[in-house]
């Protein structure tokens, strides 16, 4: 996962609708609406979700490696490393979440890494 956090995921900017990302990535192996009530664009190595208005709020995808700018954070040590580098870390529902970062994830899930858009991390903290 290469973050500019709240900005962009790899070649996806947080600004992009769910016609961006149909015209960047195709059609989606599985569309739907998740349980908190965003809809989904799955494509079984990435999934999108976004708000009914299609706001993008999430991007979760398997990542051995968080890059985020010079830095390059391998999965094992992203907990130890966001602890020491984000004094506002708070854990949710099993979840390490990273306001400075802009990430969230379960340490105990190998390689999915969700990254955020800024205005979701109040509804994480209300978790």
């Amino acid at each position: 996962m290469n973050l500019d956090p709240f900005a962009r995921v790899d070649d996806v900017p947080f600004s992009a609708s769910p016609d961006d990302v149909l015209r960047l990535r195709g059609t989606p192996w599985r569309t739907g609406r998740n349980g908190i009530g965003l809809n989904e664009l799955d494509y079984g190595s990435v999934v999108f979700r976004f708000q009914d208005g299609g706001r993008l709020e999430e991007v979760t995808m398997p990542a051995p490696l968080v890059i985020v700018g010079r830095r390059s954070i391998a999965f094992e040590a992203l907990a130890s490393f966001l602890r020491a580098a984000d004094a506002g870390c708070f854990e949710r529902a099993r979840f390490l979440v990273s306001p400075r970062f802009g990430i969230a994830f379960d340490p105990g899930e190998p390689y999915w890494v969700t990254a955020l858009a800024a205005h979701c991390l109040d509804a994480w903290r209300r978790l």
